[in-house]
């Protein structure tokens, strides 16, 4: 069964480690690129929203230092292990849009995969930036698989083929779960209507990357139950798939990161 809370690919499932770490070797250093933009530095004062793995947080505690103070939120802090959440970061179970924000005037609020799997993402949305001090920084980051919606750009193969049903197939589990896969490309639109300045955004495209892979790997072999239920795949084709990615002979594309951010008037 799928989780309740809405999360069709909630960290609580197994291989939730290997998923996110996929992410993290995928995306963080687009997501490091935009913060150093900021000038993050010392004594920041920085929200990270749906954390889900400690990549993001223990980069912006060494940016923040002993003066500085990261608030990590998830509504699962199982990964919030010793070594990681020691001053200046602080893990909290929270659940965004639902929950209060865990402070205010924060330097910096960062959310990455996060508001999509919200119960009311717009609400989220605006809790987060009631949280950023005048003058401080947004920065939200969301899947778009609508907007590059095929695992293997080249379809010149069956394999290729059976790849983008099956990502197909995902994106219709994800939509009949409410989750809107095309949320990404609204975020420069919804930060200027609630107020930012200077709103920016771009997108990042990973294609044939062994983490694409990985990632890809992950996240079919975790709906694998979910896909065959629908009646949206069988196990036969499941197994095919996973076969031809762990070859290495494809070239397998993660769905695009589009990042948005702006600062508080």
């Amino acid at each position: 069964m799928m989780p309740t809370d809405g999360h069709l690919l909630s960290d609580r499932q197994g291989e939730a480690g290997q998923r996110s770490d996929a992410f993290a070797v995928l995306f963080d250093h687009t997501t490091f690129r935009h913060l150093e933009g900021f000038g993050l530095g010392s004594g920041w004062r920085c929200w990270e929203v749906g954390a889900g793995g400690t990549s993001v947080v223990s980069w912006l505690a060494k940016k923040v230092g002993p003066t500085g103070k990261v608030v990590a939120t998830d509504t699962d802090i199982s990964w919030a292990v010793p070594s990681v959440t020691r001053p200046p970061v602080e893990a909290l179970a929270h659940q965004a849009g639902v929950d209060q924000p865990p402070g205010e005037n924060f330097d910096l609020v960062h959310a990455r995969l996060a508001l999509v799997h919200a119960p009311d993402p717009e609400r989220a949305l605006l809790s987060m930036i009631s949280a950023v001090r005048p003058g401080g920084r947004l920065l939200v980051e969301e899947a778009d698989s609508a907007l590059q919606p095929l695992a293997c750009p080249e379809e010149s193969a069956p394999e290729h083929h059976l790849a983008n049903r099956l990502r197909q197939a995902v994106r219709t589990l994800l939509a009949d779960r409410g989750i809107d896969t095309a949320y990404g490309r609204r975020l420069p639109r919804l930060l200027r209507a609630a107020g930012l300045r200077g709103v920016r955004a771009d997108a990042y495209f990973p294609v044939a990357s062994p983490d694409c892979a990985a990632l890809e790997a992950t996240t079919v072999e975790r709906l694998r139950e979910d896909l065959v239920t629908a009646n949206l795949a069988t196990d036969e084709e499941i197994d095919r798939h996973l076969s031809h990615v762990a070859s290495g002979a494809m070239d397998v594309a993660a769905p695009p990161l589009i990042s948005a951010w702006g600062r508080k008037a």
